[in-house]
């Protein structure tokens, strides 16, 4: 594969994964891109959803969105789209998506340079494909989207998540959560209740509730907050209200934006597998996360303080969206004494961090 000529590349076009998790996941990939390419100007291509995370990052100068439901939508939609990346006259394209569209729209915008995996039947239209190996199939997803800098001989600066809050979104969550009865001094805990991608992924709610209300019983000064989706909103409810007192349900009461600011204010965040779960990572908060049907090895949270809770069985990971066994064993296995052990033990140590100045 020959080299892409840095000293060419002056406008940089990045499509972005589809998943708030794989979105996060690929923050490491794009300051290594940064670095590889001091001089150029970056664009993140991404579905709305996905746009925030990327907002305030140092490593992106324009967040261009990909309007499925609307401008791009269909055919004719994608060949404006096509348009509208041509008039901006990038130099290269690096795809952290691998679907077949993600190369067609950078062959159809005429970038000459276009990188990433070949995969999806897409390698004619890539100018650097880089092979899928079984061995990169068995890294963890942010070690895979570095290898696609290193397959096409760029080099890597680390893989250390990070995400970017301002000063102004983390006082907005500190006001929120005063004006909620969470007084300076409390202990925020943050709980995850639901997952996107399906059912298998998610923890039973009914265990949620019963940790939450034992979780409030080690000290007054614990609240607890349910964070979760706009589709979520009735698990939010019915989770928070089990739970009773000193618990505020934010499912479907937050943007992305203000969902990270307050799980930043978190002292722990317990969650299934899921996109938020990848955002604690990436804010280094403590954090708890049960694994089932899910591949731990490859999208477990990518930090230190992250620690994990899952009971091997049989049939998992079978990396389903809904158990294909109807019984859910893999989260069945994982009982509420287990979490909440765990959990008070992850407590006991930051608060101990506290008192030797861990802490600010």
């Amino acid at each position: 594969m020959k080299k892409i000529p840095t000293n060419r590349i002056n406008h940089i076009l990045i499509r972005g994964a589809n998943w708030v998790g794989d979105a996060v996941m690929t923050i490491p990939t794009l300051r290594s891109i940064r670095k590889n390419f001091p001089g150029a100007e970056i664009t993140m291509l991404a579905k709305p959803w996905v746009a925030p995370v990327f907002e305030s990052c140092p490593y992106v100068d324009h967040i261009m969105i990909y309007q499925a439901s609307g401008r791009h939508r269909g055919m004719p939609g994608i060949m404006r789209l096509g348009r509208d990346i041509r008039n901006r006259k990038f130099d290269l394209a690096v795809l952290f998506q691998n679907a077949f569209e993600a190369a067609w729209l950078a062959f159809l915008g005429g970038i000459p340079y276009r990188l990433g995996y070949r995969t999806d039947g897409r390698h004619l239209l890539l100018t650097h494909g880089v092979p899928v190996t079984a061995e990169l199939k068995q890294k963890h997803q942010v070690e895979y989207y570095l290898g696609i800098l290193e397959g096409a001989g760029l080099q890597t600066y680390g893989s250390e998540l990070s995400l970017h809050l301002t000063a102004s979104e983390r006082r907005t969550a500190v006001d929120r959560l005063r004006s909620s009865g969470v007084k300076p001094g409390d202990l925020l805990i943050g709980i995850n209740p639901g997952a996107a991608f399906g059912t298998a992924k998610r923890w039973f709610p009914e265990r949620y509730a019963q940790l939450g209300q034992r979780l409030k019983q080690l000290d007054s000064g614990i609240h607890v907050a349910v964070f979760g989706g706009p589709g979520e909103k009735g698990l939010g409810e019915s989770v928070s209200g089990q739970i009773g007192d000193r618990c505020l349900n934010l499912c479907g009461k937050t943007s992305l934006r203000e969902a990270m600011a307050l799980i930043d204010a978190c002292r722990l965040f317990i969650t299934n597998d899921s996109g938020l779960m990848h955002i604690a990572a990436a804010l280094n908060v403590t954090q708890l996360a049960i694994f089932g049907s899910t591949n731990y090895t490859v999208t477990s949270p990518f930090s230190d303080e992250s620690h994990m809770i899952r009971v091997p069985t049989d049939c998992s990971p079978c990396m389903k969206p809904d158990c294909p066994k109807g019984h859910h064993a893999c989260m069945a296995a994982v009982t509420v004494d287990m979490v909440f052990r765990k959990a008070r033990t992850l407590l006991s140590r930051s608060l101990a961090a506290d008192h030797r100045g861990g802490r600010p």
